[in-house]
Formats: structure tokens, C-alpha cells, sequence
């Protein structure tokens, strides 16, 4: 794959709040069209790696190329601006707006890809086709949602930004089954149109299905890098970085 195929490059990313540091050295690599699973037991620095990427630490060092743009100094705004979607483990919708008009505060224009081609674009039509529970209730206010229509509601009000590359945080913790299969078929959908996606998971199985490499973290250090069908075949790396 050529250098033009990469959409993020980090590297030696270094952060961490206030006195805590959580993150060192970390070196990733997001290419286009691909799902990247970044794994590790609660703790490992799973969301902290996701935050410093979007600009939400204040205390970060490192280098950070997003499209061929350095984005190791930018705020979320420029991040989400430039292509960069953030989806969060809390979900952070607006309770008393509705499921239409929490969509309408993410939606920014159509973008294209640098040789001039389309990138995906995303209506609510369309997000209605890819989360039919959302199109049941179009006017139904965020905070009379359940958690897993709330997780749905995120992820596709980050989509109407139009992002090149989405930041998925731990898509399948605390949601119904049924709601972890509907992820699944979410991620895999937005894959085949053309978005990459970036998740931070524990959950091997779910990672399983997604996801076409993965990065292992311990104690905010990248420990073990594969594809995911190599990670699989090797349990004990599994159990050494997974616990499983």
C-alpha cells in the first residue's frame, strides 16, 4: 500500500493529565479503507490514545499527520474540521434535542479525497438505512434513548461530519447484545463505503469481526503489532496482553 494510502501517522505520542503520565512513545498507522482495532485490559491508555489524537489533552507530545497535515498542536475543532471524527465511550448526545436535530449540530459539507474523488457523504437518510432503530424516532429527544440508541445516535452524528477517519471508543461496552451486533454490521458497512475507523476494544470477538489489524497497548505502550487474523492465531500473546 502507498504512502498516499496513509490517513494517520502517529509518532512517539506522548501524554497524559495534568502530573499522570499514561502514554509513551506510542507509534500507530491508519490507512485507507481499513478497520484498526487498538487493544489492551481497561487502563492500558486505550481512550487516552484516542483523546490525544482529536487534541482533547492539554499535555501531549509527539507527532500526529492526519491527510497529510500535522495536527500534533490542533484543538478538536480543527481535527473534526479537517476530517477527524470522534466517536466517545460516554456518547455526550444533546438529551433535549431530538434525534434530528442532534444530527443537524454535526453535519458539515460534502468532502473529497486529494486526487478529487468523492468522499463518503452522509444524510439522514442514509444514516436511517445503516441505524433503522434512529428512523423509528426521527423526533424522539436524546435523553428518551435508550444507552445502545443513545451509542447509535453518536456514531451517526459524527458521520454527518462527513469523516474521512472515525475515532470509535469501546463500541461495545456496556450495550445489549443485539446493539453490539448492530455495530458490527455498522463499522463493516462504513468500511465497504470508503471510511476508516480507528476503535480502541477489549473485546476480542467483537475485534475479531471488525477489524483488519491491531495494535496491543500495556501500561501506554504499544507491546504487539499484527494483522487481526495473527492475533487471533496467537493466544498467547492474547493472554499476555489481553488476559484472555
Amino acid at each position: 500500500m502507498s504512502a498516499a494510502d496513509s490517513l494517520l501517522q502517529v509518532q512517539g505520542l506522548s501524554a497524559g493529565y495534568g502530573q499522570a503520565h499514561i502514554l509513551f512513545d506510542v507509534d500507530l498507522e491508519v490507512r485507507r479503507g481499513e478497520v484498526v482495532a487498538l487493544m489492551g485490559r481497561n487502563g492500558a491508555g486505550k481512550s487516552t490514545t484516542l483523546k490525544a489524537l482529536m487534541g482533547m489533552l492539554a499535555h501531549r507530545r509527539g507527532r500526529i499527520t492526519f491527510m497529510g497535515r500535522d495536527i500534533s498542536r490542533s484543538e478538536p475543532h480543527h481535527a473534526a474540521r479537517w476530517g477527524l471524527g470522534f466517536v466517545p465511550e460516554d456518547r455526550r448526545i444533546f438529551t433535549d434535542l431530538t434525534v434530528m436535530e442532534n444530527l443537524a449540530v454535526g453535519q458539515q459539507s460534502p468532502r473529497h479525497w486529494p486526487d478529487g474523488t468523492p468522499a463518503p457523504c452522509w444524510t439522514p437518510e442514509r444514516l436511517f438505512e445503516l441505524f433503522p432503530n434512529l428512523g423509528e424516532m426521527p423526533q424522539r429527544l436524546g435523553g428518551r434513548m435508550s444507552g445502545g440508541e443513545q451509542q447509535m445516535l453518536t456514531v451517526a452524528r459524527t458521520l454527518m461530519g462527513n469523516p474521512f477517519l472515525v475515532l470509535l471508543d469501546e463500541p461495545s461496552e456496556g450495550v445489549a447484545p443485539l446493539i453490539v451486533e448492530q455495530m458490527v454490521g455498522m463499522i463493516l458497512a462504513l468500511k465497504a463505503q470508503g471510511v476508516s475507523i480507528l476503535l480502541s476494544e477489549q473485546n476480542m470477538h467483537f475485534a475479531q469481526l471488525v477489524a483488519d489489524r491491531a495494535y496491543l497497548l500495556e501500561k501506554g505502550q504499544i507491546r504487539f503489532e499484527a494483522t487481526m487474523s495473527e492475533l487471533v492465531a496467537n493466544p498467547e500473546i492474547q493472554r499476555s496482553y489481553l488476559g484472555l
